[in-house]
């Protein structure tokens, strides 16, 4: 053999391997986000497993679907969908939210797509989740602006009283010289003016940003007060399931604003099981949750929010219309309610700085309460006894 050629043969022996072909399939189903991809007519031709894992459906489930069968009707993904069939571009959307049958509430996510280069008719969706942090993030901004409206609201209140006194003073002057059916509307101007000026009492609780006075509560005595409160008035007959974590710390808060939160918790609770209360079901919970943390908008700052409370009932539900709107002031499913005991629920925790949740589908409802714990002053943690 002449040198040439034994140099071109060393030369060859001396190249790496050629590397292994990758499945394309195995490829999308080892990305930890859902992907899906979509046929015409929103068949649905492709799913990964953590497209499965985020629909609660198996993948033979999905490909027998179309994603109108999956998603609410409504759902902001289905006119994404639509909007890349028709223009054939990609889209990059943020902060959409996603809801299916298969779980309540909604998921933030934002969702990356556009058609296949080698098949234009399927189209790809690929979604990721916002985090738990990201969530509570998006409800602290919205929380900053509600304060901007609720300082509003107690000027426009103060404003609003002082006109009420003077129609009211004006109906009870007039009403000794008139006749009896006429002392009747002054009657009535004075029962309405007196309506009014109890919902402007009760508006000028959210322009009050006067610092809480607050100490170390233990909120296994703030539960147990409240469901005594309701035993024996307006919750008598449902029964009552206490899982407590009796090594719970200590919330640093203001006492009597907490009972008012979970009472109002309780009472929503007991109006939602209805006229069987023998049937009725409430569920009290807390627990320890140290990996809860969240970062506040425009600092470096990340609280801690380890201390859940829950309250779930079986009760009706909660209608989906209402659910992203329900901490909401004047949102109500009750003929006779004024929607302003959440918003007063949801103002206090805020100012103790806590979050509140809410998931809902029929026969179960829960109300996810997140707070921060008292600590010592030297730092370590208070914990509190159940009794």
């Amino acid at each position: 053999m002449s040198q040439k050629a034994t140099a071109r043969k060393s030369n060859i022996e001396a190249l790496p391997p050629p590397p292994p072909t990758v499945d394309r399939e195995s490829l999308l189903s080892a990305l930890p986000h859902p992907i899906l991809v979509v046929g015409e007519a929103g068949t649905i031709v492709f799913a990964n497993a953590a497209a499965e894992a985020f629909f609660s459906m198996s993948a033979p489930m999905l490909l027998r679907s179309r994603l109108s069968d999956i998603v609410a009707f409504g759902c902001p993904l289905m006119a994404l969908v639509e909007q890349v069939q028709a223009t054939g571009a990609t889209i990059n959307e943020y902060g959409i939210e996603i809801a299916t049958p298969r779980f309540s509430g909604s998921k933030l996510v934002d969702i990356y797509g556009g058609p296949l280069p080698e098949e234009p008719r399927n189209m790809f969706l690929m979604l990721q989740q916002r985090s738990m942090a990201q969530m509570i993030e998006r409800q602290l901004t919205h929380r900053a602006a509600a304060r901007s409206v609720s300082g509003m609201a107690g000027v426009l209140a103060h404003e609003i009283k002082n006109p009420l006194s003077g129609i009211r003073g004006a109906a009870q002057l007039l009403e000794p010289g008139l006749s009896d059916e006429d002392r009747a509307l002054t009657q009535l101007i004075c029962s309405e003016t007196d309506r009014i000026c109890t919902l402007v009492d009760r508006m000028e609780v959210f322009g009050d940003e006067r610092p809480l006075a607050k100490d170390a509560v233990n909120i296994h005595d703030v539960l147990n007060h409240v469901r005594r409160i309701a035993e024996h008035g307006f919750g008598s007959g449902i029964r009552y399931v206490e899982d407590y974590d009796p090594s719970l710390p200590s919330v640093l808060g203001n006492r009597d604003k907490l009972v008012q939160v979970f009472l109002n918790l309780l009472k929503n609770a007991a109006e939602a099981i209805g006229r069987n209360p023998e049937n009725g079901r409430i569920i009290l919970q807390t627990a320890f949750r140290p990996g809860v943390r969240l970062s506040l908008p425009g600092t470096d700052t990340r609280v801690s929010l380890p201390l859940m409370i829950q309250i779930e009932d079986n009760g009706c539900g909660i209608p989906e219309h209402l659910r992203p709107h329900l901490f909401d002031p004047f949102v109500t499913t009750k003929a006779s309610g004024s929607g302003l005991g959440l918003a007063l629920v949801a103002k206090i925790i805020a100012d103790h700085g806590g979050i509140i949740e809410c998931d809902s589908e029929p026969k179960r409802t829960i109300f996810r309460v997140l707070l921060p714990m008292q600590r010592s002053r030297t730092g370590t943690l208070q914990t509190s006894r159940e009794g």
